[in-house]
Order: structure tokens, then C-alpha cells, then sequence
């Protein structure tokens, strides 16, 4: 077929094609869909972060997304679907509070974790009877779904465990000659995952928290619990979905935290800026726009300020990225609310510095 990868060994030629999202070339959207058709695998920009997309119902497909990220076989893949007759498809059944938060935030940046049934292969599902699926919030996510005709399973478009892409460059570093296409779509808007929520019993539990937040959802439905896995991490757990249980988000440098009062924050962490660029290290420090004229040493990265969550929500990852490339040793950074949007920013920042917080 023209155009497709030519294969070396598990090395492949990875086509990449830039799309207008304003105006989506369909030719390079049937470009895309044959080769998800054909068992291949193409990432894709979302509204959350790019993802790596495969046919979710063809369980030699989805191991292919398993062993070009490097991601253990028991974290299970949320399935991407375009309309709601594509859920029905999938699950068992569709309760009442599952169809009140679909009404209000699909397409968006909300996964739910409902009893799959038996065409849901479970080597998409982690082995689990229950099955992660959301409508992407993205159009061109939704038209390679629709136009394809598959249910893309997708995962983050990274190498298993690092940060997650919010570029299709972040992609192409992480995933060149492991997959078959990348489309770039440019820059995605939120930057962080989506919030997923299990509706498998009666009171909905947040599993990962995201641009949804709790108070988002009781609007909606009423009591919402929080998955005691995100508060106290345990290794021991199988997860229920992605990002519950294995290393995630993170940087090759060490990353440490500090939690307090800001200004003895900044100054614990110049001291230990100094001590280390001393050692001949080389420190990078995530500043917010209220303190980073406060540090004075070390390569500082301004993730946004404290007034607007969705902007360090969505610099989060590039900058964790940016110190893998200027190759510092060390990150400092400080902590934040966790009321709202903080809660998933700090999720994601705490797995990234491996829980590695301490108090000043």
C-alpha cells in the first residue's frame, strides 16, 4: 500500500502528517484510518495530551501499543469511541449516573469505568471485566474515529513512564520508528489527562483526577468519593485504570518537591540549589510567576501562575520535558493547592517526583 511503513526488524519508517485543525485534510485522515484498520497504530492529538491509538477490539493490535510504549501488560488502555451507540456496544449496561455525566461532559475530558462485555478483548482491559472509555473533546479525534470505524484504544503517546506529549514533537522523541504515523495537530489545549471516574458500584469514584474535578461532577450527580489509592499509593494494587499503580509523569533528573510557607519554600530550595550546583550538578527549578524572580540560581522554568490552574496544568509536562533536554541532574519545584484543577496537577507532579515531598 503506498505510504505505508516499511518495517526493519521492529524498526519502521514513522509517517508523520500535519493537519489544519481548522480545516482536517481527509485524504490524511483515510490515510490514518487504513492503518488502524490493518492492525497498525497512530498517535493523535486529544484535548488532554496525544494519544497512542490502536484497535481497541482487536487484542494483537492493542499489544502492539503495550510493547512500543513499554508499559506493563496489566495498565489498562481507555478505549476512544465518537458517539454514544459506540458505548452501548461495549458495556453491560449504562446507569443513570453514568448517562447524566455523559450528557454533561462528552465529548471532554472525563473517562468512565463501566462492566465491559465480551467484545472488549480483556488485552485491552488489563485482564479486567471492566472497560475505560471516553469521547474525546478533539475533532480530529473524533472524525479518525468515525471515519475509520474503529474503536481506538489510546494510552499517552510517550515511552511508558515519562511525561506525557502535549506536542506531536514530544511523540515523535519518544515514539519514532516504534509506530506507524503520527498526526501532528499541533499543541493541545488542557495538557494533563483526562479525570477518570468508576461507575461500576452506586457512589462514582474518582480513580485519576483531571480537568473534571470532584466538585465538577457532585454538581452533576451528587456524592463523589476519591479512590484511597490516590491519597495513600500502594504497589500492590491492580489498577483499575491508568495511572494508578506504576512510575509515571516523570522526568529523568531526580525531582523533589517542598511543601510550606512559599517564602521559606524558595529559600530552602536556593540553599539547596547552591549546595548542588557546588557538586557540579546541574539544577533545574519550576518556579510559579509569584516566586520566580525569588530564585537565583539553576536553569528556573516558570510554570504558570498560582491565579490560573489551566495554564501550569497545561505547561506541566513540556516542562518537565525541557529540563530532559537541557539534561539537568536535579529538580526542585514547589507545591500547590490541591482544591479544584490543583488536585491533578498535583497528582501528576507527585508521581512524576516519585512522592519525593517534603515539608519546610
Amino acid at each position: 500500500m503506498a505510504g505505508s511503513p516499511e518495517k526493519n526488524g521492529d524498526k519502521m519508517d514513522t509517517i508523520i502528517r500535519k493537519l489544519d485543525v481548522n480545516k482536517i485534510d481527509s485524504d490524511i485522515i483515510d490515510e490514518a484510518s487504513e492503518i488502524l484498520k490493518r492492525g497498525g497504530m497512530v498517535a493523535f492529538p486529544t484535548e488532554t495530551v496525544y494519544g497512542l491509538g490502536a484497535d481497541a477490539l482487536d487484542e494483537t493490535a492493542s499489544a502492539k501499543i503495550y510493547k512500543a510504549k513499554g508499559r506493563p501488560s496489566d495498565n489498562p488502555l481507555i478505549v476512544h469511541i465518537s458517539n454514544k451507540n459506540q458505548l452501548y456496544r461495549i458495556v453491560e449496561s449504562v446507569p443513570e449516573t453514568a448517562e447524566k455525566l455523559i450528557n454533561k461532559f462528552w465529548p471532554g475530558p472525563m473517562t468512565i469505568i463501566l462492566k465491559k462485555n465480551d467484545i472488549v478483548p480483556k488485552g485491552t482491559t488489563g485482564g479486567l471485566d471492566t472497560v475505560a472509555i471516553r469521547m474525546p473533546g478533539h475533532q480530529v479525534a473524533l472524525e479518525l474515529i468515525e471515519r475509520s470505524g474503529v474503536l481506538i484504544a489510546a494510552p499517552s503517546a510517550n515511552i511508558s513512564g515519562r511525561p506525557s506529549p502535549t506536542t506531536a514533537q514530544h511523540v515523535k522523541e519518544d515514539l519514532s520508528g516504534r509506530i506507524d504515523m503520527i498526526l501532528d495537530g499541533g499543541e493541545v489545549g488542557i495538557g494533563i489527562e483526562s479525570t477518570i471516574v468508576d461507575l461500576t458500584d452506586d457512589v462514582p469514584v474518582i480513580l485519576r483526577p483531571g480537568y473534571i474535578t470532584k466538585e465538577m461532577l457532585e454538581n452533576v450527580v451528587g456524592r463523589v468519593d476519591i479512590d484511597k489509592g490516590l491519597i495513600v499509593p500502594d504497589e500492590n494494587i491492580k489498577p483499575k485504570a491508568p495511572g494508578m499503580k506504576y512510575r509515571h509523569y516523570a522526568p529523568k533528573a531526580d525531582f523533589t518537591m517542598f511543601n510550606g510557607n512559599m517564602e521559606d519554600v524558595v529559600n530552602h530550595i536556593n540553599e539547596e540549589a547552591v549546595k548542588r550546583i557546588n557538586e557540579g550538578k546541574s539544577v533545574g527549578i519550576i518556579a510559579s510567576e509569584e516566586t520566580k524572580d525569588m530564585y537565583k540560581y539553576g536553569n528556573i522554568q516558570v510554570i504558570g501562575t498560582r491565579l490560573d490552574e489551566d495554564t501550569i496544568a497545561h505547561n506541566l509536562y513540556g516542562i518537565l520535558r525541557g529540563f530532559d533536554a537541557a539534561d539537568v541532574d536535579i529538580i526542585y519545584g514547589e507545591t500547590f493547592e490541591k482544591n479544584g484543577l490543583g488536585q491533578a496537577i498535583m497528582n501528576r507532579l507527585q508521581k512524576a517526583a516519585g512522592y519525593h515531598i517534603e515539608d519546610v
